[in-house]
């Protein structure tokens, strides 16, 4: 019987977040914590992928890294994961807040422009990916919640809820920048 290789890093990562996945899915509050810190821990990632200096790798980023939240989600929420699903979904979901998508779009383009990608690398590209996936992941989460699956999950649905989270996010940013403005400006 022929063993599966257990040297690479995304299978032990896997493996940690099923266990962690039915740990969590046992007591209800517990899941949604889970899925809520999970949520938080992409989006910020996503802000990070979307400082990648190079027009369209940025948004590739962004776009795996949204697919891996929805695969971490599924695996909390017991739900069967399709990757090719997942990737439609996404897609879909993205296409309904069309704004946000074409800006990222928009901004990752701007970064072959020299002295403007300072300001599309650095400001406007990473606040959209982190966003985008915040809103994406929350949207998941209540469709997940609720029931659903990646089969009934329906994109137009969720477009004002993903809306909502959105500009929920920008004004959590905008919050923090906020308080870490007047905290440096503090004697």
């Amino acid at each position: 019987m022929a063993q599966k290789p257990s040297g690479s890093m995304s299978s032990d990562t896997e493996a940690m977040a099923s266990s962690s996945a039915s740990a969590t899915s046992s007591v209800p509050e517990q899941r949604d914590q889970a899925a809520a810190k999970l949520v938080d821990r992409f989006a910020i990632w996503s802000g990070v992928a979307g400082l990648v200096p190079v027009p369209v790798v940025d948004v590739i980023a962004v776009g795996g890294l949204q697919l891996q939240m929805l695969r971490r989600l599924s695996q909390i929420y017991n739900v069967e994961f399709s990757e090719n699903r997942g990737k439609a979904l996404i897609a879909a979901l993205a296409g309904c807040m069309i704004p946000a998508t074409s800006g990222m779009g928009a901004a990752s383009a701007l970064k072959a422009i020299p002295i403007v990608n300072i300001l599309a690398a650095g400001f406007v590209m990473p606040v959209l990916s982190a966003g985008a996936t915040y809103a994406i992941g929350k949207a998941f989460v209540q469709h997940f919640e609720s029931g659903g699956t990646l089969l009934d999950f329906n994109p137009p649905d969720y477009r004002e809820f993903v809306k909502a989270q959105k500009e929920m996010w920008e004004s959590r940013t905008r919050g923090r920048s906020a308080s870490s403005t007047t905290a440096t400006s503090s004697p």
